[in-house]
Parts: structure tokens; sequence; C-alpha cells
């Protein structure tokens, strides 16, 4: 909901929901932009269903490819997901994609004027793309990058408030604690793990309505 829609509105809007589109956009900056070298291997895992993928690093026709495809290539050629409803087409070729959603939100435990939630992470392969060389499993190995992305996410996020110049405020995410991963097979030729993180708030969500973006 954009501020434009409560024109007369008067008094205070808040709602942590209403940071749900910023949390996503900087995990999705810090998987695909920010956090290179890794970004970059994250998006050969996605985009190149080779079992060489990370192994190939010299290889003009995979370097051009993770150069040339954007965030929102990833999103329009539907790797990147949001929607919890997956479709794949009949002759689709083989692909890797990631899912990601919120739930579960719950009162945070230190101020109830703000939620923390879960932030869950599919990851879902066709079976024929899942070995890699040296024992590796693609699902696997697109999990540890998030997970370790996340993990440095949380770190800044931490060092952050802690450490911040003036009133400095996170008005989304700042802390991502791992609760869990688990296997699930969808059919005889996609499987999936979901990686959850419970994602909590350092601070409530500050903007009134008119200042969501």
């Amino acid at each position: 909901m954009r501020g434009s829609r409560m024109n007369g509105y008067v008094g205070e809007f808040k709602s942590s929901f209403l940071s749900c589109e910023k949390d996503a956009e900087k995990i999705i900056s810090k998987l695909f932009v920010e956090s290179r070298p890794y970004s970059d291997y994250l998006k050969r895992l996605l985009l190149i269903n080779t079992n060489d993928c990370l192994d190939d690093m010299t290889n003009p026709a995979y370097i051009e490819k993770i150069r040339s495809t954007s965030i929102q290539d990833l999103k329009d050629q539907k790797y990147l997901r949001f929607s919890p409803r997956v479709e794949m087409d009949e002759h689709e070729e083989a692909k890797s994609y990631i899912l990601i959603t919120f739930d579960n939100f719950t009162t945070n435990a230190k101020n109830p004027a703000y939620k923390d939630c879960i932030v869950n992470f599919d990851i879902i392969c066709y079976d024929d793309a899942w070995d890699l060389e040296d024992y590796q499993e693609r699902p696997l190995a697109i999990v540890g990058y998030i997970d370790g992305i996340l993990n440095c996410l949380t770190n800044e996020n931490k060092k952050l408030w802690n450490g911040g110049v003036g009133n400095i405020k996170l008005s989304g995410i700042g802390e991502y604690q791992f609760l869990g991963c688990n296997l699930a097979v969808l059919n005889e030729d996609i499987s999936m793990y979901t990686l959850s993180y419970q994602a909590l708030h350092f601070t409530e969500d500050l903007g009134n309505l008119e200042n969501v973006k």
C-alpha cells in the first residue's frame, strides 16, 4: 500500500507488515549483488545447469551469462519467486528456483509495537540438475550461500545498531536466526529444501504510511 492511497487520513499509521517489501529488497540485493563473489556463485547455481557451474570459472559463456543477468531478469525468468504458487511449464528446461515467503508473524518479545516473522527460502531443483562434482549437491550449495550471506547481513546490522552514528534506526529486520532446513520431494522430477529463519526486528517500524516507498 502506498501513502498516496491514504490522502485525508489523520493520525499516526504504523505497521511492521509495511516493511516486508523493504526487507525483501534488502535480502535480494545482498544475495545477488552486494556479496560478490558469493552473489555470483549463487547466480551460477541458478542459471547454469551443468555440474561444472562452480568449477569452470573461465568459461566465457558462463561469465557473460552471470554478468548480463540482473535481479529483474531473475524475477522475469522465474528463477526468483515470491508467490507461494509455483507453476512449471510443461516443456520448461530443468531449472533451479528460489521462492521467498514471509510467514508466522508474531509480536516481538521486547516491544509489542512491532512484529517478528519467519522468512522461508524454498530451494526447488529438478533432480536431473541436483548433483554437482565431488559429491556436492546443487540445492545444498544454494542453501549454503544463502545462509552465509544472511549471517553476514545479521552481523552488519548488529554493528550498525550497536555502533551507529547519531540516532540511526533500522525500520526492518535486523537479525536472522536459523531455524532449520528440511528436504521435501515434490514429485518424481522435482525436490526441494526449505531454509527457515526467525527474523527479528531491532526497532519498531518507524515510518508513517506516507513515507513508505
